[in-house]
């Protein structure tokens, strides 16, 4: 059997890419994006079997869709919880939960065997996933750190905030310059655990150390280390804010 995946994350791909040759699966090749994935799957025969991570480096792996027709079955590899993993599963594809358990595996190369039509599977998961509001949200960032790049986990941000037309990420009492925008960066992650509280600061909810009244009906808000700046949630945001944090 030979395979393909389609993994953004380095270790999860070698990792998966060791548990599929100790049962005598050939991984053709591996891919980080939709672009590069889409690529060869238009100009080469499709492999036997298709891991593919659900959100990628450049899109989700949905869009593979709109423009390859998938010739075979495939596996998908999520982080996301137990309960949303069942809500997935149906008998034509496997849903996978990372890291990823042998048992778990072989389980799911078992149930991709059977051939079914990607597309109306597709669109299955899509509904799915619009019913639970599973909206994948960016989980990383990257970040230069002198002549190394380094990758900051969304849970590890303290917040985010531009100065001088310059954005920054702030983690573990460091600030990274970052090539986003703190609009782009607003749509790109959760909005449950993070707040736009004005035109410069957009914070972590879980590193919010202190809540005090300010003038004009604004609010001044502490981080548990960011202290390079006051900030005051804009009076337009008071009352979403409230509402946010309750």
């Amino acid at each position: 059997m030979r395979a393909i995946i389609v993994e953004d994350e380095l270790a999860s791909s070698r990792r998966l890419e060791r548990m599929l040759s100790s049962l005598n699966i050939e991984v053709i090749t591996c891919f980080i994006s939709v672009s590069s994935s889409v690529n060869w799957l238009k100009n080469n025969n499709h492999p036997d079997l298709l891991f593919l991570d659900i959100q990628l480096s450049d899109s989700l792996s949905f869009d593979i869709f709109n423009v390859v027709n998938i010739k075979c079955p495939i596996i998908f590899t999520t982080a996301y919880s137990e309960y949303s993993i069942k809500a997935f599963d149906y008998n034509s594809i496997a849903y996978l939960l990372k890291p990823i358990q042998e048992l778990a595996l072989n389980k799911a190369i078992g149930k991709a065997q059977f051939f079914y039509d990607s597309a109306n599977q597709i669109e299955t998961l899509k509904k799915v996933i619009s019913e639970k509001k599973l909206t994948a949200y960016k989980n990383k960032f990257t970040v230069k750190s002198g002549n190394r790049i380094k990758i900051i986990s969304t849970d590890d941000i303290e917040c985010f905030y531009s100065t001088n037309n310059i954005t920054f990420i702030y983690s573990n009492s460091i600030s990274y310059c970052v090539n986003h925008s703190l609009n782009e960066i607003e749509q790109q992650i959760d909005n449950t655990s993070f707040f736009r509280v004005n035109r410069s600061f957009i914070l972590n909810i879980n590193n919010i150390k202190s809540i005090s009244s300010f003038s004009n009906n604004r609010l001044k808000l502490t981080l548990q280390s960011f202290s390079d700046s006051e900030i005051i949630v804009s009076r337009t945001r008071v009352k979403d804010f409230k509402k946010w944090i309750s």
